[in-house]
């Protein structure tokens, strides 16, 4: 059968090695899946695919094997799944009944966040799904994912736009013992940001990233945990031509602040992006125009709050192919 693979692939379907097969792609933004959901990807894998389901990266769902013919019926029955996934958050979806309507953007990941983890700061589902309201449907090939702790357990500094909850510790001197295991524990699993002046702990906030490390230790809590913030990397990257990890862009953000900056990232792309290509990551877009103009575009009706600071260059930790270079 002749096949419109770009039709296909924006539909969310893979082209695979197999001409006659294909394989479905499910978005599960932030990671959380209903279990009522489980019986429809199983019946789709048992009626029309090869059984199985493979567990993405991004925490979506992959079901191959499936040929191209049954794309349209299935199409149909995921209506409930996107209905579930994707309307009932508040995506704009016009036809859910005809699949999804763009594939670029991907699944915004999540860890598992405040309902489960005692380090992380927020609830990492509940900001996933509105950053997924805001950039899907969308065709531009973006990653996106939400960690709640410094630990970065979800890898987000590997994404186009990783962002990491940050928490103010607020520090009660009369409750202080003076037993230094907050500033030992900074010191052995964080950033050394405390110290102890005159019988007290002292924080640098300039080296505090907002890990939340002295609230856990503290046995007496004089540490307690104050404001939600967030910390913004940008522009990591696997692939084959610059691997690299992303670079802090923003730190001690607020939440509509984050939301306004993955907004405002598409009209960057949309402006800058090389057309010649089938698709270009963003992160080639921000070596292209440099840095200044993606900060200013990105900030474009942002409203810092006035503990946000706003990096002067991005300091990015990559390697390129110089093999000369690398093994000579």
């Amino acid at each position: 059968m002749t096949i419109n693979t770009k039709k296909v692939m924006k539909n969310a379907w893979r082209i695979t090695k197999d001409r006659n097969l294909t394989c479905l792609r499910l978005r599960v933004p932030g990671g959380h899946l209903p279990v009522k959901l489980l019986p429809l990807v199983q019946e789709i894998a048992e009626r029309f695919g090869n059984g199985e389901v493979h567990l993405t990266t991004r925490q979506g769902l992959e079901i191959p094997a499936i040929p191209f013919e049954y794309m349209k019926e299935i199409n149909a029955l995921l209506e409930p799944f996107l209905e579930e996934l994707e309307v009932n958050i508040g995506v704009l979806l016009e036809q859910p009944a005809q699949g999804y309507p763009a594939a670029g953007t991907r699944n915004v990941v999540a860890c598992i966040g405040n309902k489960v983890c005692t380090n992380a700061v927020f609830d990492t589902t509940a900001l996933a799904k509105d950053i997924e309201k805001i950039i899907y449907p969308n065709n531009p090939h973006v990653k996106i994912a939400v960690t709640g702790c410094p630990n970065d357990c979800v890898k987000v500094h590997m994404h186009d736009i990783g962002i990491i909850g940050q928490v103010e510790p607020l520090y009660d001197a009369q409750r202080c013992i003076n037993c230094q295991a907050c500033v030992k524990n900074c010191a052995k699993v964080s950033t050394g940001a405390l110290s102890i002046v005159n019988y007290k702990v002292k924080r640098d906030a300039s080296r505090c990233i907002g890990c939340g490390e002295c609230v856990l230790k503290c046995p007496t809590g004089a540490w307690t945990r104050g404001g939600q913030y967030y910390r913004v990397v940008v522009m990591g990257r696997t692939g084959k031509k610059n691997p690299r990890l992303a670079a802090p862009f923003l730190e001690w953000a607020e939440r509509e602040a984050v939301l306004r900056l993955c907004n405002n990232l598409y009209d960057y792309i949309d402006k800058h992006i090389d057309r010649s290509l089938p698709k270009e990551h963003v992160g080639y877009i921000l070596d292209r125009t440099g840095y200044p103009v993606f900060r200013e575009e990105m900030l474009k009706g942002v409203e810092l709050g006035p503990k946000a600071k706003t990096a002067n260059y991005l300091d990015f930790s990559g390697y390129t192919y110089d093999k000369k270079c690398l093994f000579d």
